[in-house]
């Protein structure tokens, strides 16, 4: 049986982006989060925001753990599944990647163990500095990895010489026209998530009546977060949306589901889309509406997929659910920030079950956000690798067979559904134990010291407690 190393390469890489961007997204918001709450433990004094600054540096360790693990095999895909594409673009990508090693990774690798181990044993405006600078760390990791995915959506300032990509201009290749909307938008989804997860571990704690001051406090707090980020963040989609009009006006068709080039093109709320048949099976949406929010105009025009060949195409009917998954989701998150302000009254957000469970739900929606988000922005660009650049076809390694990337799948599925039942069951573990706080008085000794982001929860994988914390 014949398999296309092109397609399984392509889904190879996104099972294990998929998989990886997950973690970061949330410890990228979480690490700021972290920040505040030593912030406010310097500046008030109160314990109880160590305490919550400490419970969530443990959640941030376990996740940092798995998102590192996860993420190593990436970069091999690129020399193993798509060499041809690191020929063409090394002289982009490879420096791109290598500022974000010099300027995040080692400003994160130099703080994290001082975040991680170093509460109680160091000052606690040094410890509040060190988790600012983990802060800014993954944000300084997450431009550069927006920059260099930003470049492939929207390339310019490069020429192309015997085949290789040469950079004229590192301003125009670094900040191409969709990376200032690109960036502001993930940055405001890792808000968003670890808000959202802030939200649902509060909202567990209160329906069991455990630590209800500390857990009301992170609740009231995040809800004021969400409520300006949630809105905040449909504005910014929209703009990304308008920029991505002007610079890649396939994919919006295909998120629109509009085959035809034509004015008063309707919002779909449902839709069909069958390629082979170059139109939509059955459609229900609002008239004139992706007109009215694309250009701003009832009579806009809105370009079509058919404008060019269909080989061209974009898989339409994941875009275009995927899309709406993201909407979805998105518009669910502002739904939820508006109801906890209308529940402040009489402080019922606090109490109302029904509310708290919602919360509790709605920690996987930034999660299933991201996701669909993603599978916008990358299926979207299909047949291109670097957009109207560089195809998948002409990208992926020359030798390479389907049954070897089929076995190299089959094990990347296996090995990470381990870590991640293992690294989720360990997860909610931590939580589930819940607030502590370390006698600052207590002795520390050197055989004590942890020596991995794990062991920075105190907490045993395998359900017994050691005796020095009996």
């Amino acid at each position: 049986m014949a398999l296309d190393p092109i397609l399984l390469s392509r889904l190879q890489f996104a099972f294990v982006v998929s998989f990886h961007a997950i973690f970061p997204v949330f410890t990228i918001g979480l690490a700021s989060y972290v920040a505040v709450l030593q912030g406010l433990y310097v500046a008030t004094g109160n314990a109880v925001w160590d305490r919550l600054g400490y419970f969530w540096t443990k959640i941030f360790a376990v996740v940092f753990g798995i998102g590192v693990v996860s993420g190593i095999v990436m970069a091999f895909q690129f020399g193993t599944n798509w060499s041809n594409f690191v020929r063409f673009a090394a002289n982009i990508i490879g420096p791109l990647l290598s500022y974000e090693v010099i300027t995040a990774f080692f400003l994160e690798a130099g703080f994290l163990g001082v975040l991680l181990f170093g509460r109680h044993r160091v000052s606690p405006s040094v410890h509040f500095f060190a988790a600012l600078m983990v802060a800014v760390g993954t944000f300084i990791s997450a431009f550069w990895i927006l920059v260099s995915n930003s470049w492939m959506q929207t390339p310019q300032g490069f020429e192309i010489h015997d085949g290789v990509a040469h950079v004229t201009s590192w301003m125009e290749a670094m900040f191409t026209p969709s990376f200032p909307y690109r960036f502001m938008h993930m940055a405001l989804a890792a808000f968003l998530t670890g808000g959202f997860v802030v939200c649902g571990v509060s909202a567990w704690f209160l329906i069991r009546g455990r630590d209800v001051e500390a857990h009301r406090r992170a609740l009231s707090m995040t809800l004021w977060l969400l409520l300006i980020l949630a809105p905040l963040q449909a504005f910014v989609g929209d703009e990304h949306g308008l920029d991505t009009l002007e610079h890649q006006p396939m994919k919006v068709a295909a998120m629109e589901g509009n085959w035809d080039t034509q004015s008063h093109v309707p919002l779909l709320l449902f839709a069909l889309p069958d390629r082979s048949l170059q139109a939509n099976r059955v459609e229900i949406g609002i008239p004139d509406g992706a007109s009215l929010i694309l250009r701003h105009d009832p009579n806009g025009v809105v370009p079509g997929l058919k404008e060019i060949p269909e080989s061209q195409q974009p898989p339409v009917w994941m875009v275009f659910y995927s899309f709406r998954v993201m909407v979805a989701m998105g518009l669910l998150m502002i739904g939820f920030a508006l109801a906890g302000l209308f529940l402040r009254k009489g402080g019922r957000f606090y109490t109302s079950r029904f509310y708290l469970r919602g919360l509790q739900l709605m920690s996987l929606a930034p999660f299933l956000a991201v996701l669909s988000g993603w599978f916008v922005t990358e299926i979207g660009r299909s047949p291109w690798l670097v957009y109207n650049v560089l195809s998948y076809k002409d990208a992926v390694t020359p030798s390479l067979s389907g049954w070897m990337v089929l076995t190299t799948l089959i094990g990347y599925i296996t090995v990470y559904a381990v870590i991640f039942v293992a690294g989720v069951y360990y997860l909610f573990k931590v939580i589930r134990q819940g607030l502590d706080e370390l006698d600052p008085d207590e002795e520390i000794h050197d055989a004590d010291r942890p020596a991995r982001p794990f062991s920075a929860t105190h907490v045993p994988f395998d359900g017994h407690t050691s005796a020095s914390r009996s």
